[in-house]
Parts: C-alpha cells; sequence; structure tokens
C-alpha cells in the first residue's frame, strides 16, 4: 500500500491540463453510466455547521478505481490556527477490493475542487474565446488560492485584472510575484464581483449575500454553494448548470433556495454530462451569464486520487506500507 501526504503531492506538482482533464475522463465514465456513486451522508453532531462526509465511488474506464474520502469540514478550525478542511481518501482495487492506496491529505480534495472549476472554463474559453479577462475570487482561504493557481495557469497572458477579496485582509507576499501586478484588492465583494468575466466563490459563508445583476456574459463559477441570493435567480434561471441534481439540491445550497422559492426544477438545468459531451455551453446566447453550482463528487476525488497514486508510483514518492 503507498501511503501520500500533503509534502508528497506537492513533490509531484500540479499540471493543470492534466488534472482537467482527469475530471473530463471521470465524466466521460458518468456519460456511459460507467461508475457507482451513492448519494453521501453528512455526519453531524455538536454545532450544526460542522460536519464529516463519506463520499464512496467507482469510476470505470481507463480509471478503473474504486474508494472513499472521508472529509471534515469545521469552519471555525480557522480561528484556532487549524485548517477547517480534513480529509483522507482510500483506494481500493476495482478488481478484488484490497486497498492500494492512503492520500492523507486535504490538498487532493483542494485539487479536484479547483480542476472541476478549470474544467468548465476550458468548456466556456472554448466557446467564448475571450480576451483582457477580468477574474474575481471571493475567498483567500486554500480554495481561492488554488483557484487562483488554476486561472493564471489556464488563461495566462489572457488575464487583464484578477480582483480578490476576503472579510480578512490579503496577505500580498501569497500571491504569485509574476502575476501580482494584475492583482486587486478588492474593497468590498460588490467591487469584484460588478467587473467579472469570471468570478469565483471560495468562501465559508453562513448565509448568502451576492443579490445583484452579474455581468453580462460572465462565467460564475459557485464553488462554495451558499453565496448567492434567490435575488440572483431571474438573471441566470435559463444558465445554470450543476454537477449533480441530487446532490447539489440539499443542505442549504444556493440551488435548493432556488429550487424552494423560485421552483427551480431539474428539468430547468444542465449537467456537468451535457457540458462535456454535448457542447451545452454554445447553446447560451453570448451575453447570457452561466451558473455553475458543483456539491463535489465522489467519483472526481477517487479519479484525481488515482492520477496522483500512479504519478506517484512513476517517480517514487511516499511511503509503501504493509
Amino acid at each position: 500500500m503507498r501511503y501520500l501526504h500533503e509534502k508528497d503531492l506537492l513533490s509531484i506538482g500540479i499540471n493543470w491540463d492534466e488534472t482537467t482533464s482527469v475530471i473530463e475522463q471521470a465524466v466521460k465514465c458518468l456519460q456511459q453510466d460507467d461508475f457507482s456513486q451513492p448519494i453521501k451522508p453528512y455526519l453531524r453532531y455538536g454545532q450544526e455547521q460542522n460536519r464529516i462526509i463519506a463520499m464512496p465511488a467507482f469510476v470505470g474506464g481507463t480509471i478503473n478505481q474504486a474508494g472513499i474520502k472521508w472529509i471534515a469540514s469545521f469552519p471555525n478550525n480557522i480561528h484556532q490556527g487549524i485548517p477547517r478542511a480534513h480529509s483522507v481518501t482510500i483506494l481500493n482495487n476495482a478488481t478484488n477490493g484490497v486497498p492500494e492506496a492512503i492520500v492523507n491529505t486535504a490538498l487532493l480534495s483542494v485539487i479536484r475542487t479547483a480542476s472541476v472549476s478549470g474544467m468548465i472554463l476550458k468548456h466556456y474559453d472554448d466557446v467564448r474565446k475571450q480576451k483582457d479577462i477580468t477574474v474575481g475570487i471571493i475567498g483567500w482561504g486554500p480554495i481561492g488560492q488554488y483557484h487562483f493557481k488554476m486561472v493564471t495557469s489556464l488563461l495566462g497572458d489572457r488575464i487583464k485584472n484578477i480582483y480578490l477579496y476576503d472579510l480578512n485582509p490579503i496577505d500580498i507576499t501569497s500571491i504569485d510575484p509574476s502575476v501580482k501586478e494584475k492583482v486587486i484588492i478588492a474593497k468590498d465583494w460588490k467591487e469584484a464581483y460588478q467587473h467579472s468575466d469570471i468570478f469565483m466563490t471560495c468562501t465559508v459563508s453562513k448565509a448568502p449575500y451576492i443579490d445583484a445583476a452579474p455581468k453580462a456574459g460572465s462565467l460564475l463559477l459557485n464553488v462554495s454553494l451558499r453565496d448567492f441570493t434567490t435575488e440572483i435567480f431571474p438573471h441566470v434561471k435559463g444558465s445554470i448548470i450543476v454537477d449533480n441534481w441530487e446532490e447539489v439540491c440539499r443542505e442549504k445550497t444556493d440551488i435548493e433556495s432556488m429550487h424552494l422559492q423560485c421552483g427551480l426544477q431539474k428539468e430547468d438545468t444542465k449537467s456537468i454530462i451535457d457540458v462535456v459531451c454535448h457542447n451545452a455551453i454554445s447553446s447560451y446566447r453570448e451575453d447570457q451569464a452561466i451558473m455553475f453550482n458543483p456539491m463535489g463528487m465522489a467519483v472526481f476525488d477517487i479519479s484525481m486520487g488515482h492520477y496522483f497514486v500512479k504519478k506517484a508510483e512513476d517517480l517514487k514518492v511516499g511511503q509503501l506500507l504493509e
């Protein structure tokens, strides 16, 4: 059994073109029904905002891997100098069930999350082909910082400005010097939101607050899922994309609020399969804002774990356990 920790993933490095391709491979397995993924249960006790989630899945195709991610999210940890999220992923041989690897780091989940966003961004970019792009990121924790790394890698010199906003002061030294001159620290979320062609929510917000119309034609990557009020619904009701309706329409997400308060139904949305396999983004008007809402799918975690374990085997990274 191979054991990987955060330092091992960092030593392997992140190739965002490759990690987004891993997500695309997994989506094609979804489209071919070559997967298994039960609805993930939430373990809650004590304070309501704390949760530990079990995410089992099998992914077929060339990935052919089973496994489970066990991820804890305790938002108040940040006030004690402890990371909000802790995650362990166990990978099993798909043929005989033998455990083959343990990836003991939340970084795998962070990379998966940013790679899902990156894959959607690539499909959006293939259709819209924008130049002089303005990016906005709300929330500067690990998810926000790795979305920053992802978007600057994939869009490169076509980025004109990047607006960043967080309730806490943003440490400028945490920003890559090669793109620092493009960064604008916004005075509030509205400043970032109104300018952004690509806007990402990467917060741990307890209540929605974004209530204004988005920039025409923009891509809203609603990563944290609980930032938009239902006031946004008229502006995106014909252009909402989800990873999985049954997963995302629960747990007080923005999608569940739109479902309960505005009548949004599954058939009113498109799925991540529609984006990858049916070129769904090309069906939207060029001036139409697109809103992507990813609850997070276990098939993507297992696929990403498989990718890094194979890399680790090739590079002889990590520990071999009996």
